[in-house]
C-alpha cells in the first residue's frame, strides 16, 4: 500500500466554532463518558500547569476500546527491520541523545509498563460541543491532496499550512521538529507541528497516523504546548484523537 509521509507545520484559523448547551446534556451521561475515557491509573501525577497525568497500564489504554483491538497482543518491538537495522543498536543510539522532558515530568514519572495520559475533564467535553465530537477533528479539517496547491483566499477552509512530503513504502518514520509556544489570538484557533503518515487513496479510503505538538485553547482550555497523537481507520469513520497527550 502506498503511504504518504508528511512533515507538517500548521497554523489554523478556524472559521466555525461549535456551540454547546450543557443544560441539554444529562450530566450522568457525561460522567459515564469520562469514566470510559479515564482508565484506572496505576499512578497519578499533578503537572505544574494544572493537568492531571494518569499512568495507565499499557494494556488498558483507550485505543484498545476499539472492537478490532479486543484481545490484542501487544508487540513491544517489530519482528524485523529493513536494511539490516538492529533493534538493540537503534535503542542504544536513541539513549545517547539529549532527552526533552514534558512539564509534568518535573513532578514524577510513570512506572515501567504504563503510559502517561492526560486526564479528561468535564470542561474538555463541554468545549467539544458534545460527547460525540470530543476527540475528533472538526469537519472542516479535511486533508487536501498535496499536488493541489491552488490557493483560494475567499473560500479557503481556514487552514494555513506548510508541508514537505514523500511517497513510498515505509516501515517506520521519525522527525525532528522545534518545540515552541506560538501566540494564539482567538480561542478557536490552533497551531501545530507534526509528522503525518497517510495510507490509501485521497478519494475514498484515506487513513491517517499523526504525532506532534499543538497549541489549542478550544481543545485544552489554555494556550500551552502539548504532545498529541491521532489515528483513524475506515477512512475517518472511526477516530482516536489526543488520547496520548
Amino acid at each position: 500500500m502506498e503511504v504518504h509521509m508528511f512533515s507538517c507545520f500548521m497554523v489554523v484559523l478556524c472559521l466555525v466554532m461549535a456551540r454547546f448547551s450543557y443544560a441539554t446534556t444529562n450530566e450522568s451521561e457525561v460522567v459515564k463518558h469520562l469514566n470510559r475515557l479515564n482508565k484506572p491509573p496505576v499512578k497519578s501525577i499533578k503537572s505544574p500547569d494544572g493537568d492531571i497525568i494518569d499512568c495507565v497500564h499499557i494494556s488498558q489504554q483507550p485505543a484498545f476500546d476499539h472492537p478490532s483491538l479486543k484481545n490484542h497482543t501487544i508487540q513491544m518491538k517489530p519482528n524485523f527491520h529493513p536494511e539490516g537495522m538492529k533493534y538493540e543498536s537503534m535503542k542504544e543510539s536513541s539513549q545517547t541523545r539529549e532527552t526533552i522532558t514534558q512539564l509534568w515530568q518535573l513532578n514524577g514519572k510513570c512506572p515501567k509498563g504504563t503510559i502517561p495520559i492526560r486526564r479528561t475533564k468535564k470542561e474538555d467535553i463541554i468545549r467539544a460541543g458534545s460527547m460525540k465530537n470530543y476527540g475528533k477533528k472538526r469537519s472542516l479539517s479535511t486533508v487536501a491532496h498535496p499536488h493541489s496547491i491552488d490557493i483560494d483566499l475567499i473560500n479557503q477552509s481556514g487552514h494555513e499550512h506548510a508541508i514537505a512530503y514523500v511517497e513510498g513504502e515505509f516501515y517506520g518514520a521519525k522527525a525532528s521538529m522545534n518545540v515552541w509556544k506560538p501566540q494564539i489570538q482567538q480561542s478557536n484557533e490552533f497551531s501545530l507541528s507534526q509528522i503525518w503518515l497517510l495510507g490509501g487513496s485521497f478519494a475514498s479510503d484515506l487513513n491517517s497516523i499523526e504525532a506532534g505538538w499543538q497549541v489549542s485553547p478550544d481543545l485544552y482550555g489554555d494556550r500551552n504546548t502539548r504532545l498529541f497523537t491521532y489515528w483513524t481507520v475506515s477512512s475517518h469513520s472511526f477516530v482516536h484523537l489526543h488520547f496520548l497527550q
